[in-house]
């Protein structure tokens, strides 16, 4: 049922983590992300959410930049990237294309002198700035320098916010998908309440059947086994034309819904709860 709602609806379509909105940002500015160079600044757990949800995008490279350069190696070992030292973030940003930045330092850890003295080197190539740290990493003036772009928090919560907007909308999809499948077993789950009389019945019928050909070919030696067998064919079918209404009505509620009622009359009716039945009585 999940997965059905899941594919059914847009309910998983739009992000509502910061980490998650990071790269939906990403994604719509550069319309695919992979092979892109990434460049983590801090090595906290919102920056290793972020570089999860980039390696499911297959990006290219990941550089770590940390203070603590022992954890900033143990995170680029975790994704299959490369340590840097802080002081090698400038000539880093030559060639990457994402920036993630999530440290607990009080000033910009990337200034726009930085950007602007790296862009020629670039050829111009976009650069895409995430800073999810607070207070921020990344100095909002960068926004000015052509083909950078800087995302902050604040921003991100923004998409979140529309994000969550569109979700709700898709989650009463998903209730009445659930709802219509909670009908649809209810349904069924009733029906079960049924097949044993409907069984029941069925199988007095067609042991009254099988007395009354047993009787009937013990009289008729004559008859071929091709001629019997089509006797034993055209009983069964009689049997499943007899019992086509009957197990209609009792399936959908009955009369007037009340099922119980009629099972209970159906089961006296055709003596349903007795063991056995008298295969003498032939005529009424």
């Amino acid at each position: 049922m999940a997965k059905r709602v899941r594919s059914e609806t847009g309910i998983g379509d739009n992000a509502v983590s910061i980490s998650y909105a990071a790269i939906e940002l990403g994604r719509k500015i550069f319309g695919t992300l992979e092979g892109k160079k990434v460049l983590l600044v801090g090595a906290g757990e919102m920056a290793e959410l972020a570089v999860e949800h980039l390696i499911r995008n297959r990006v290219g490279d990941i550089f770590v930049a940390n203070r603590t350069f022992k954890r900033g190696v143990d995170l680029a070992k975790k994704f299959k990237g490369r340590a840097i030292r802080f002081e090698e973030i400038a000539e880093t940003l030559k060639i990457v294309d994402i920036v993630i930045s999530s440290t607990g330092s009080p000033d910009y850890v990337v200034k726009r002198d930085y950007v602007k003295g790296i862009m020629r080197s670039r050829r111009n190539r976009p650069v895409f700035f995430i800073d999810i740290a607070v207070p921020r990493d990344i100095d909002p003036d960068i926004n000015r320098i052509n083909n950078a772009y800087v995302y902050d928090i604040d921003d991100l919560k923004g998409v979140i916010d529309e994000n969550i907007d569109e979700r709700n909308h898709e989650a009463i999809k998903g209730e009445r998908i659930v709802d219509e499948a909670v009908i649809h077993f209810r349904q069924w789950y009733d029906t079960l309440k049924v097949v044993p009389t409907i069984v029941a019945l069925r199988n007095k019928m067609e042991g009254i059947a099988q007395g009354e050909i047993e009787r009937t070919l013990n009289s008729l030696k004559h008859l071929s086994d091709s001629d019997a067998q089509a006797i034993q064919r055209m009983t069964h079918a009689l049997i499943n034309k007899i019992m086509h209404d009957p197990t209609l009505f009792l399936k959908n509620n009955g009369y007037h819904g009340n099922k119980s009622a009629c099972l209970n009359i159906t089961r006296k009716l055709f003596n349903l709860d007795e063991d056995g039945y008298d295969d003498s009585v032939t005529d009424v």
